[in-house]
């Protein structure tokens, strides 16, 4: 813990040792998180949605200035993968994350890293310029820039309070 004065800013733990109960305590998380993970992947249908929504990708969508920017994680998947659509005003994101190469090695205790196709689909605004978006993609990050238009820029409204 650190402290100011008499005011505690930070809390942290002291340090111990690890004790086997850590892990069991690991398996319980990743167990309730991710049940089918216990056995491997799944044949079951179901099992199989749930492992293919983790190549959903986190998406953040924020204003700047006068833009609408959305940043799209897609590490491992290439650029020449990723497929942007702009249908009226929906935007979709898809691609695919292709398997490295099959493993079928013994020594493997675990197989975690995800593959497979992914597609993202996001309702925007009325008041964007369709024709001025651009994307750009470095690092595993996606950026898409969709201007706003003339009009909805100077557009300022006031609201009566009651």
């Amino acid at each position: 813990m650190i402290m100011t004065g008499t005011k505690e800013l930070v809390k942290t733990e002291k340090s111990r040792m690890l004790t086997p109960f850590d892990d069991l305590e690991r398996w319980f998380e990743s167990m309730w998180s991710r049940p089918s993970s216990l056995f491997g992947p799944s044949l079951w249908p179901a099992s199989r949605l749930m492992e293919m929504k983790e190549l959903s990708p986190s998406v953040d969508i924020y204003e700047e200035g006068n833009e609408l920017v959305m940043k799209a994680d897609l590490p491992g998947v290439k650029r020449d993968e990723i497929t942007i659509d702009l249908t009226g005003n929906t935007l979709t994101i898809s691609g695919e994350k292709k398997q490295e190469e099959k493993v079928e090695k013994e020594n493997y205790y675990r197989y975690e890293r995800c593959h497979g196709s992914f597609h993202r689909s996001f309702e925007l605004p009325e008041d964007i310029d369709t024709e001025k978006v651009s994307a750009h993609f470095e690092d595993g990050v996606l950026e898409i820039r969709i201007p706003k238009t003339e009009e909805a820029i100077g557009k300022s409204k006031k609201i009566p309070v009651d």
